[in-house]
């Protein structure tokens, strides 16, 4: 175990060569699931867990790590699941999503598969809407699921999506003009959630599953134009996406004369320096951490105003 823990401390970054790691775990079962490993921050044997009143039904407690109080979500349990009885021989896999920290309980933690992007598939169609996948991937002859975080928290605690009224005022794009964008991310509760809160600046946005999705659609667009950017002058991306990522996504579109003038914005749970030196790396114009709608509302304005 101690050699899981270490790897997790000790990984290095793979962004940008359209490749992950995932740490592999389990809930109830035999299932394997998957989590990038850049968003983990910490595993842990799980410590003594304090309950409080009023708790979402699917948060076990609470822990005191280092300083800091954290909601410890049983993952089973979240994602229809049996509830995990015992904490005792549990794991808890602490990480960040969307400027948040809280820890996920699992029953076994495994080890760390490092993978290309193009070998993690979307799930099956008949998974159906209520699904908590949001990719999955074989390993070892093995179905390895990877779940949809962002839905799972917005369940427990749903992110406010409305631009405020100051942030509002002060945007300059002509709502009166037709924008056409592009919103592309393998969550569908992220693609709604950028939806609502860019509803009222009058866009027409097309969306895509993953990069390689995105990528086809700008080429079949690519058939009829010189200039893409004419049509579609931005898109905002996800980076995390199965089949290709966001990274690559944003390098592909540079290296095709007739895509390269769109602007790209990337918005991602990820979040640290190093997704900065990629902004540069691959020109993409922005980069902004998930979830704030006043911060995304701004750089539509910024690179449609441009």
């Amino acid at each position: 175990m101690s050699s899981i823990l270490d790897s997790v401390n000790k990984r290095t970054q793979l962004v940008g060569q359209n490749r992950l790691e995932l740490l592999l775990f389990k809930l109830n079962g035999r299932q394997r699931f998957g989590i990038n490993v850049f968003k983990v921050k910490e595993v842990l044997q799980c410590p003594p867990l304090t309950t409080l009143p009023k708790l979402n039904p699917n948060v076990k407690g609470v822990a005191h790590i280092r300083g800091t109080t954290i909601s410890v979500i049983d993952l089973s349990a979240a994602t229809g699941g049996r509830p995990l009885t015992s904490t005792e021989n549990c794991f808890i896999i602490i990480s960040e999503y969307n400027r948040s920290v809280q820890g996920f309980l699992v029953s076994s933690v495994e080890r760390i598969i490092n993978m290309n992007w193009e070998a993690i598939m979307p799930p099956p169609q008949g998974a159906g809407r209520n699904s908590y996948l949001t990719a999955v991937t074989e390993i070892e002859g093995e179905l390895v699921e990877i779940l949809d975080v962002e839905k799972i928290l917005y369940e427990i605690s749903p992110v406010k999506t409305a631009i405020s009224e100051e942030v509002n005022e002060k945007l300059t794009l002509d709502r009166n003009r037709h924008y056409h964008i592009m919103v592309i991310d393998d969550s569908a509760v992220a693609r709604k959630q950028i939806i609502r809160s860019l509803e009222s600046l009058n866009l027409q946005i097309d969306t895509a599953k993953d990069g390689r999705e995105a990528l086809n659609k700008l080429k079949e667009i690519a058939k009829e134009m010189d200039n893409v950017a004419d049509e579609i002058p931005l898109i905002i991306s996800d980076i995390e996406m199965p089949e290709m990522d966001g990274y690559t996504l944003t390098a592909e579109i540079r290296d095709d004369p007739k895509l390269k003038h769109i602007k790209v914005v990337l918005h991602t749970s990820l979040s640290g320096v190093f997704n900065q030196a990629m902004v540069q790396k691959v020109g993409a114009n922005d980069f902004i951490a998930k979830f704030n709608p006043d911060e995304l509302a701004a750089a539509v304005n910024k690179h449609l105003s441009l």
